[in-house]
């Protein structure tokens, strides 16, 4: 998933003993592959985090992938029953190719992923968007189990979503439903890689909030951040943005309040289509808290006027960094169950 911060070397949670069950969830991003062994009920039995290293091309992007799915199986000493694979971009549902992956240099369209893996492994293999493998993930393991409808805000590099209602992921015919990234927020706003001018994803995403923190702080308007990070600039980033925030910097604030009321209104747009139970904040942003979370609140009530929405929750993920490739290992277990 895109939100995702630190890489991890490998761990091994299952001890190394012959495990007679288990999933391998693959979370592909633009500079790392996360890569997890669980159980069915989503037991963590080892992991390990991989440079992505896209610049080598997709046979050696899936030849990586394969070789970290060979490691899992040493260390759970059998292969998996399945394997799920969250990619950045769009997939095409019924093959398991990649349609368009803007995250990744090289080119990625029409990638054959689940018949490259197939071919290697002979399970099956399920390939889906890594925000809505992300969300599918919250639904399996995190907040889904005490909700039923909720959509998923992904705020990281870009910004990504899903939505789930009545406990079902929902995707749509081409597996697009839920980019909630890409709401038009400021029409002819600020270009977005998309295309569309004004998106959230170009307002709100890791990257835009650390391009207003760099004017800001070049601008004189963000003491407190400039003495936090010692006047360099590549020392900004969303997390020190909400810590100089939190200290009282009033530029710091600021930004943290655009960025607030900009979710707010693209949440607000969802409750007021879906009346979800929960807006879940994903990703790297959410690490901002509840300095961030509050005024996205205050934001969607002040918005839905045509019903009650004291009652709709904003919440930070339950899986923080492992949403991604806790829910690879959700859409492994759904892929083998719908043989």
């Amino acid at each position: 998933m895109r939100g995702r911060l630190a890489q991890r070397p490998r761990r091994p949670v299952g001890g190394g003993r012959h495990v007679s069950e288990w999933f391998a969830g693959i979370d592909l991003g633009g500079t790392s592959i996360g890569g997890l062994a669980a159980t069915r009920d989503g037991r963590m039995l080892a992991e390990e985090t991989v440079p992505t290293q896209s610049h080598e091309g997709p046979k050696a992007v899936l030849q990586r992938i394969g070789d970290l799915i060979e490691r899992l199986s040493g260390r759970c000493g059998s292969t998996p029953k399945s394997i799920g694979v969250g990619v950045p971009g769009l997939v095409d549902l019924a093959s398991g190719a990649t349609k368009f992956l803007p995250n990744l240099p090289t080119q990625w369209r029409d990638v054959p992923v689940r018949e490259v893996l197939s071919r290697r492994f002979c399970v099956p293999i399920g390939v889906l968007n890594d925000c809505r493998t992300a969300t599918l993930g919250e639904l399996a393991f995190g907040h889904g189990r005490t909700v039923r409808t909720f959509s998923m805000f992904a705020v990281g590099t870009g910004v990504g979503g899903g939505v789930v209602v009545e406990g079902r992921l929902r995707l749509g015919p081409l597996g697009a439903a839920g980019e909630l990234g890409h709401q038009t927020i400021i029409p002819g706003g600020s270009l977005c890689g998309c295309g569309n001018r004004g998106c959230l994803e170009a307002l709100a995403s890791g990257p835009a909030i650390t391009a207003e923190g760099v004017r800001l702080l070049l601008s004189g308007q963000a003491p407190g951040l400039r003495a936090l990070v010692d006047g360099d600039v590549n020392r900004i980033s969303p997390q020190t943005i909400a810590d100089a925030a939190a200290a009282g910097d009033a530029g710091s604030r600021s930004i943290v309040e655009r960025t607030a009321e900009y979710l707010s209104v693209a949440a607000a747009n969802v409750v007021t289509a879906l009346h979800p139970e929960m807006i879940v904040i994903a990703g790297g942003v959410a690490e901002m808290g509840e300095l961030l979370l509050e005024p996205v609140r205050r934001g969607i009530r002040e918005r839905v006027r045509m019903f009650p929405a004291d009652d709709v929750r904003v919440e930070k993920s339950q899986l923080g960094d492992d949403a991604g490739v806790r829910g690879a290992v959700a859409l492994a277990v759904q892929e083998l169950e719908s043989r």
